[in-house]
């Protein structure tokens, strides 16, 4: 790290698959992991379309009955690697700026640098992604979550539809693409408690937070952007949801009604994953507020008790004296500066962070209000109420 020769880049890229794609020449410039997701979807998907023109069922791959098949693949597995090529480097860009700019002191360097080689050495673990992997093919064997599945993303559903037989089509997504997209969501799952871990971490320095700080967080603002940039991943959770909805509501196992309660659900998880963590800060953010509160008050009093005797009680003061004093705009800021503690927020999340997740998890749900007004009859309704006929 810049001026602190001592630290490591922080990175939560790492392990078995990601040397792979090093070696493939799949991933630029050490973060740009966009191709190996590309390449990963392709291939489970390419491979499964071919064999479903090769067994006849060609008029069948593009069903809605299946549509969680295709989301899974070509959405979701891109968008995991979407999300790493934006967010890792953000991340180490935090961590870069906690560092110049004082809020971790000199003192508790240390301690952040072994935080930063521990991280790295978790996230480099093979053992953990081959426990993944083994963890992707026995889910089935562990249980099912029910509805959310969907009917692609349930083994005995899968099987059930074949008549309890294991063909080319459905062996290659059971034992291939249902597993690789399970294994990179518990990559992406481990990589978040690792980045969840090192706030945590983070929160136990003695950091040195100003509560007048024009972040308003006492200095932890670029937070919120490196949250902002899980945008992708959350899209990838919300698009699987609507496709496993979709499949529910296409069989009829799924009334259109219940996703009156399901999508606060989404919503709420998306929440706890990536907004949750920040709440690490909570206690800090709010003694920081109330010291400063009470310090700035102090210090507000004192100023305008003297700038009252001064400038009001004083009988020789004028308003020709008043002109041009410096006294006057220096209020002036006090007061901005008491006004920046008073609305420090106790969380470093803001509306923007905030409207980001809730947009990337309505904008693939929309959709499936279409399984309920079909599209001819939204348009008409729409013409007449714009035209008035």
């Amino acid at each position: 790290m810049e001026g602190h020769g001592r630290f490591e880049e922080f990175s939560l890229l790492g392990g078995p698959l990601h040397w792979l794609g090093c070696r493939l020449g799949l991933v630029r410039g050490g973060t740009n992991t966009f191709r190996l997701g590309v390449a990963l979807g392709l291939l489970a998907w390419g491979v499964l379309m071919l064999l479903a023109l090769l067994q006849g069922f060609g008029h069948k791959v593009f069903s809605l009955a299946v549509i969680g098949v295709h989301v899974r693949l070509l959405v979701a597995i891109p968008l995991f690697f979407v999300c790493e090529t934006w967010v890792v480097p953000r991340m180490a860009e935090f961590v870069r700026n906690i560092v110049r700019s004082g809020l971790v002191p000199e003192t508790e360097l240390p301690a952040l640098a072994s935080d930063i080689r521990r991280v790295g050495r978790m996230k480099d673990s093979w053992l953990a992604e081959v426990l993944f992997l083994i963890l992707a093919f026995t889910w089935p064997l562990i249980g099912t979550v029910g509805d959310l599945q969907g009917k692609t993303g349930n083994w005995a559903s899968i099987l059930a539809q074949a008549g309890g037989r294991i063909t080319l089509i459905n062996g290659w997504y059971l034992m291939f693409c249902l597993p690789l997209f399970r294994f990179l969501m518990f990559r992406w799952l481990w990589r978040l408690g690792l980045w969840w871990y090192f706030l945590r971490r983070v929160e136990k320095l003695k950091l040195l937070l100003i509560p007048t700080h024009s972040d308003g967080t006492a200095g932890l603002g670029y937070l919120e952007v490196v949250q902002e940039h899980f945008i992708p991943l959350a899209l990838a959770i919300s698009a699987v949801f609507s496709a496993s909805f979709a499949e529910g509501i296409f069989s009829g196992t799924m009334a259109f009604e219940t996703l009156y309660r399901l999508i606060p659900m989404v919503l709420l998880l998306v929440a706890v994953l990536f907004i949750g963590p920040l709440f690490t800060f909570s206690p800090k953010l709010w003694v920081c507020r109330v010291t400063g509160l009470n310090e700035y008050m102090v210090m507000a009093h004192h100023y305008v008790d003297a700038f009252d005797r001064k400038w009001i009680r004083d009988e020789q003061a004028s308003g020709e004296s008043q002109l041009g004093t410096s006294d006057i705009q220096s209020l002036a800021d006090l007061t901005n500066s008491v006004n920046v503690v008073r609305g420090m927020r106790w969380i470093p999340v803001g509306q923007r962070l905030m409207m980001g997740l809730a947009v990337s998890v309505i904008v693939p749900l929309l959709p499936l209000s279409f399984l309920k007004y079909p599209v001819d009859q939204l348009a008409v309704r729409l013409f007449q109420m714009l035209t008035g006929l």
